[in-house]
């Protein structure tokens, strides 16, 4: 299937990092801190490691067939039952991923900010500005994560650096943790974060230049995952490993612990705030539009804007399932380490077979001719 190639690597490396850095944001210091206690950071990068294993056999399996996404190579890889049944469930993965990431969304605001707002409403109405813009191709996908893209990094990094002047450096040691019994665990939490970088595989059949797919990679999981490290850091530092576990959105009493120079602004939490809803959305969008595209590819349809109205209510019933905060994030860290099968182990499954059976999708050069990102 030939696609314009109109995504540059800019773009790609935007979706990326726009795509990973979302709800998990709040959460990760408490998760990393009761998994490894001051070994939160360094859990962090162990977790992002993982991460990148994934990200990277989607990227050799898209260099390898660049004119193609994975819910229609892995018919030609497995055959046309074996890829149908793979691409099933990684639709089914990213609706469930889709709704617990509204409902995280929900739980939040009616929490900390609508606090007479139904949490019913809070969600519906995400769920609705991730599913209009999902109507529209992948090119218009690409801009809307660009545009994003610098109001979510640019707040957070001031916020995090502020945070620093009060941080003991004394609340990381020892940089290995007191709790080693929990860095498998906690790895696969953290690893479960970058999960949305699967929208990656959708992404290099209409990039300029796909062999190029490695550096927006390599850059996109590198900004997303470096911020993630600085924010486990920051809350460490700042509030300490116990102060921290007992917090639901840790780096969110960072925020309002941290205020500008010459008290400008005595509490940072309210233009956080600001940027983790556009962070959510961009979030939201991609595993929304993994869902809507994977539909269409499961029924033939070359048009996936039917599903993205269709899914809507589904997804709205996934994520109103969990009865209270505490089940919902028991269910975020179960479907989180479940999610790393087809995540992970499935484009592992279908890179071998590729290279056994020698398959090999035609090259894109011919249609890059001339282009450059």
């Amino acid at each position: 299937m030939n696609r314009p190639r109109r995504i540059t690597l800019l773009q790609a490396t935007a979706v990326l990092i726009s795509t990973v850095i979302g709800v998990g944001v709040l959460a990760l210091p408490r998760f990393t801190a009761q998994s490894m206690d001051t070994g939160a950071p360094f859990l962090t990068v162990l977790g992002i490691g993982v991460g990148f294993v994934g990200l990277g056999l989607l990227t050799l399996l898209g260099m390898r067939f660049p004119n193609q996404t994975i819910l229609e190579y892995s018919e030609t890889i497995l055959g046309k039952i074996p890829g149908r049944f793979g691409s099933l469930i990684v639709v089914l993965f990213f609706a469930l991923l889709t709704a617990l990431t509204a409902r995280e969304f929900g739980q939040v605001v009616v929490a900390s900010v609508l606090r007479q707002t139904p949490l019913e409403v809070t969600v519906l109405v995400m769920l609705l500005l991730a599913a209009l813009p999902t109507r529209n191709g992948i090119d218009v996908f690409a801009y809307i994560h660009q545009f994003y893209l610098p109001f979510i990094l640019a707040p957070a990094l001031v916020i995090v650096a502020l945070s620093l002047k009060n941080a003991d450096p004394l609340f990381l040691q020892p940089i290995l943790g007191n709790q080693p019994a929990g860095m498998f665990p906690g790895m696969l939490t953290v690893a479960a974060l970058f999960q949305g970088s699967f929208v990656h595989t959708l992404i290099i059949p209409s990039m300029r230049r796909p062999q190029k797919a490695w550096v927006a990679a390599l850059w996109g999981l590198g900004i997303s995952g470096a911020l993630y490290v600085v924010i486990a850091m920051a809350t460490l530092s700042v509030f300490g490993p116990e102060l921290t576990k007992q917090f639901f959105w840790p780096t969110l009493e960072l925020a309002k612990a941290t205020s500008l120079p010459g008290a400008v602004l005595e509490r940072l939490d309210a233009p956080f705030l600001i940027l983790w809803v556009m962070a959510v959305f961009t979030t939201l969008l991609s595993s929304y539009y993994v869902t809507a595209y994977g539909m269409s590819r499961l029924f033939n349809l070359q048009d996936h804007r039917l599903f993205s109205w269709f899914i809507l209510p589904f997804v709205f019933v996934l994520a109103m399932l969990p009865g209270n905060i505490h089940v919902l994030y028991d269910s975020i860290q179960w479907v989180g380490r479940a999610g790393l099968v087809p995540t992970i182990l499935y484009p592992l499954l279908l890179l071998l077979v590729a290279a056994l059976r020698g398959k090999r999708g035609a090259s894109g050069e011919q249609q890059t001719t001339g282009q450059s990102s």
